[in-house]
């Protein structure tokens, strides 16, 4: 598998190239994300008990973030352990279930078909993409980990305990940026509970 990011990407030109660079840039899947979490917030309809259980499912959502993140240090060692012996991208399935309990709580069905098409655009191809580069940097160790994991959903529930790294509050909060993370959606939270309640 090569090392050249084009060649992971694949090769196509014009229309075709600019969609898949879109989709295999972190940055704007990022961006994107936020601004759905934000349009949650705004489209949402009021609906108490769908509202208590979304923002349930998102702060689960950006636990299982804050919790992962603290054993990650990308691109330098092969996490295999907690969070990431049930799934390969544990990150990714915590921004599912943060944009899953917004969309619940926004209860807006355009706002959940916006949802959808946003997941079905980014995240098979950041699958794709984070794999190939996992896999060029930690080789047989990689191959060797991720023949019976799973990419973003859990389908077993064989836990295994960090034991390369311990859970380190520095690297999750700070480092990989989770706390940023856990303010905007605190904000987002109080601005939709309040928006559809008040």
């Amino acid at each position: 598998m090569g090392n050249n990011r084009s060649e992971r990407m694949g090769n196509r030109k014009g229309f075709a190239g600019l969609v898949d660079r879109l989709r295999y840039h972190e940055a704007s899947r990022q961006g994107f994300g936020f601004l759905l979490v934000l349009l949650c917030t705004l489209f949402a309809v009021p609906g108490e008990s769908r509202i208590v259980a979304g923002l349930a499912l998102g702060v689960i959502g950006q636990g299982w973030r804050i919790y992962a993140a603290g054993v990650i240090y990308k691109n330098k060692q092969l996490a295999t352990t907690g969070a990431y012996s049930l799934v390969r991208h544990p990150l990714y399935l915590g921004n599912f279930l943060i944009l899953a309990g917004f969309t619940l709580a926004s209860g807006n069905w355009i706002v959940a078909l916006v949802v959808f098409f946003f997941f079905l655009f980014y995240y098979p191809a950041a699958i794709r993409y984070e794999d190939a580069k996992l896999e060029s940097i930690f080789g047989d160790d990689w191959r060797a980990w991720s023949g019976n994991i799973p990419a973003m959903f859990p389908t077993r529930a064989k836990w295994q305990a960090n034991i390369e790294a311990q859970w380190n509050t520095r690297q999750s909060l700070l480092r990989n940026g989770e706390l940023i993370y856990s303010i905007y959606m605190a904000g987002c939270a109080v601005w939709l509970w309040y928006r559809a309640l008040a």
